[in-house]
């Protein structure tokens, strides 16, 4: 079991569709408050902390045109409440 403030790496993130979820969830939200086009291609790695809920660090890949580019999202989800919320969002390279 994850202690409270203690992010850890979840082993299987990239075929985790729950994550996948998730991780387009942020590219979705990114895109709106931005007035961004990138489209989701892939989860690179999730790390997990337990908060008042859960708080997923997911390193991702997005396409902005033709070029790949790798993003860091941090995506705060509370199931009991229906809560679910970015973060954050920023570029952190390109793929």
């Amino acid at each position: 079991m994850a202690r409270v403030g203690n992010p850890r790496e979840v082993e299987g993130s990239q075929n985790d569709i729950g994550h996948d979820h998730l991780a387009r969830f942020a590219v979705d939200h990114h895109n709106t408050k931005q007035n961004a086009g990138l489209e989701f291609h892939k989860v690179v790695n999730v790390k997990e902390q337990v908060v008042a809920g859960t708080m997923y660090h997911i390193t991702l890949e997005a396409a902005d045109g033709a070029q790949k580019k790798v993003y860091e999202a941090k995506v705060w989800v509370k199931p009991w409440e229906n809560f679910k919320e970015v973060q954050d969002f920023k570029h952190i390279g390109d793929a």
